[in-house]
């Protein structure tokens, strides 16, 4: 084991510790984020600071980097008070990726990486045609981060467009079965291999494997 102190951390160049750091929670969610502006315009980004926040209401927030320079989802967000989550699968995964090319304002990445956007219902934000797993949000409040400028952004789900054999009889989604990947760092993706699900946990009582 070899020991990084914060000093160490500091000391490391810019890109070299995003890496790092962006690497020690381990697998994390990779979803794209869907917006349009008050024009139609559309936007797609890849995300990995997807999180659950409650199930009642449900609720999911996701942390998004400092306003320094035009960020195209966050305004998207904030003029219209809706967006999608939309997991990303084996087969998409490099093009979801080159979403988070900074392209301008007028091209959307929907296009210039190759999907397709696709509305439900009056929804005002488009939601990935290609994914197995769409999730409508609304904006319920952005919380600003002092210590970095970086904003948490909490939505409530209005809605979700899921392959429906992924959905168990007692509501746990087997996101395996939808191809969905998980991203470690910055910049690499995987696929999973559960080991079991379990059995809720009680004092003095062995946990049993679900099946």
């Amino acid at each position: 084991m070899k020991l990084y102190s914060k000093s160490t951390l500091e000391a490391f160049e810019k890109r070299q510790r995003a890496r790092f750091v962006n690497s020690l929670s381990g697998f994390k969610s990779a979803n794209m984020i869907g917006t349009a502006d008050p024009l139609g315009q559309t936007n797609l980004a890849i995300v990995s600071s997807v999180i659950h926040l409650g199930s009642n209401p449900a609720l999911l927030g996701m942390v998004m980097r400092p306003h320094e320079t035009s960020r195209h989802t966050l305004e998207n967000i904030h003029a219209m008070q809706c967006y999608t989550i939309n997991h990303v699968s084996r087969e998409h995964y490099k093009a979801a990726h080159q979403t988070s090319a900074r392209y301008s304002r007028t091209q959307s990445e929907f296009d210039a990486c190759g999907f397709t956007p696709e509305y439900v219902a009056d929804f005002a934000a488009p939601a990935v045609a290609e994914s197995r797993l769409q999730i409508g949000m609304h904006l319920s409040e952005v919380l600003p981060i002092k210590k970095n400028g970086t904003m948490l952004v909490i939505g409530e789900v209005q809605w979700v467009q899921v392959s429906e054999p992924a959905v168990q009889s007692d509501g746990y989604i087997d996101i395996e079965q939808l191809g969905t990947v998980a991203i470690t760092g910055l910049d690499g993706y995987h696929t999973t291999d559960r080991l079991a699900r379990l059995s809720y946990a009680k004092p003095d009582q062995e946990l049993d494997e679900v099946t």
